[in-house]
């Protein structure tokens, strides 16, 4: 099992989010109890990112909206970095 863990930055984030998109909560609440049981299952759609977000990688949240993520392996750790549309998340 795996810790997920949110930054203050990635809880502001989602407040604004959620204001906009109260219908996305429940849809938020399955991927990170996913998460937590595995990230790699394929449903999740986990990839890499490059670019600038090298390193980091993403699941989908909606065809829409995604989350970025830092998955530490070793330490069993996911650390939620941001939460947004396609291009919010990508910029």
């Amino acid at each position: 099992m795996y810790i997920v863990t949110t930054p203050q930055q990635f809880l502001r984030q989602a407040r604004k989010f959620f204001k906009k998109h109260p219908d996305l909560k429940p849809r938020f609440a399955e991927i990170v109890t996913e998460l937590r049981l595995d990230p790699f299952q394929s449903a999740l759609k986990l990839h890499p990112l490059g670019g600038k977000l090298a390193g980091c990688q993403a699941v989908s949240l909606t065809y829409s909206y995604r989350i970025t993520l830092t998955l530490l392996v070793t330490e069993k750790e996911i650390i939620l970095l941001d939460i947004g549309s396609h291009d919010e998340v990508y910029r």
